[in-house]
């Protein structure tokens, strides 16, 4: 039976256990979005023992940034420092992932500059601006701003990248039916406010020959929002299209909403997802306990478990995880 420590292969890259460092953002990075020695350190910390690191969310281009020192990822300039932080990473044994984002309408406009941008004029849950709609033109811009992003993480060394498609960030508003009043292709359908999510995959896969990771914000959890049913049915598409792996999460209701408790909060959504694809899934909500994250992937409940905070209060978490699970 496959446990928390067995490997997994996944397009002949061996990740040596099912531990995964999630995307959390630590707001270390310099204002200009530099890699800093602070945080090469966090994620060096880290690597230790853990099978796949994925870097936090780094924003693609200036309108699509959601805080001051949030990690960047939208210009050339930033390879040389991102460079450190891969070779950081991997030197410990980890898979290194960099997550690719647009904070979309959960940008502010005294942190850009200029009033965020959205699938429509809708104020996003959680945020205080109504958004300016993205005309047809920009949305053919962020295509290419996702795949200038992907290439520069490649260039760095990372082994792949993450496209991140929950929690109420811009691609998880265009999937949204609360956020997505477009009367043009990608509004509407589901398969219309999927358009967005596949474009870019396509545009990102065309470019690069590494690891393929999609963020799936599989349920809003409300009223008339995104339905699980139909975030299994993106995620399906999603598989179609290239993604190595679904990392499994919420939508509009983010990553920890107010009705969670205890571990494993979201492990149905992903649960969910596995039953219908044919790639793994990584599990997270809140885990913290390496015997329940072991029993999950025992259940089938996921193919890797994501550790969020008990990883950020105890850097040693893998290590320690892999110690009492070999007793």
């Amino acid at each position: 039976m496959v446990s928390l420590l067995n490997e997994l292969v996944v397009k002949d890259h061996v990740i040596r256990n099912r531990i995964v460092l999630p995307p959390m953002a630590t707001e270390l990075a310099s204002e200009e979005g530099k890699v800093t020695d602070a945080l090469v350190k966090h994620y060096k910390l880290r690597s230790r023992g853990t099978g796949i690191v994925i870097v936090e969310h780094t924003f693609i281009s200036r309108e699509g940034r959601l805080s001051k020192n949030q990690l960047g990822i939208y210009s050339d300039e930033l390879v040389s420092g991102l460079k450190m932080l891969a070779k950081a990473i991997r030197n410990e044994g980890a898979t290194a992932i960099i997550q690719i984002n647009h904070a979309g309408a959960k940008a502010s406009s005294e942190i850009i500059g200029r009033k965020p941008v959205g699938p429509s004029s809708v104020r996003v849950p959680g945020s205080e601006e109504v958004p300016e709609e993205l005309s047809g033109e920009e949305i053919e811009w962020i295509f290419e701003k996702f795949a200038k992003a992907a290439n520069r993480a490649m260039e760095a060394g990372f082994d792949g990248i993450e496209i991140h498609g929950a929690h109420g960030f811009l691609l998880s508003e265009f999937l949204s039916p609360l956020t997505n009043m477009r009367t043009d292709e990608y509004g509407g359908s589901l398969e219309n406010r999927m358009r967005l999510h596949l474009k870019v995959v396509d545009r990102v896969r065309k470019d690069i020959d590494g690891l393929l990771f999609f963020r799936l914000g599989a349920a809003d959890y409300m009223e008339g929002g995104l339905t699980l049913e139909e975030g299994v049915r993106v995620a399906i598409a999603l598989e179609k299209h290239g993604v190595d792996v679904i990392d499994v999460s919420g939508g509009l209701c983010g990553s920890r909403p107010s009705w969670a408790k205890g571990e494993e909060y979201f492990l149905n959504l992903s649960e969910a997802v596995r039953r219908k694809v044919n790639i793994p899934v990584i599990g997270v909500g809140g885990i913290r306990s390496p015997f329940f994250a072991n029993k999950s992937i025992k259940e089938g409940k996921a193919d890797l478990i994501a550790i969020g905070r008990a990883f950020l209060a105890d850097p040693d978490w893998a290590l320690k995880a892999i110690e009492a699970l070999s007793e």
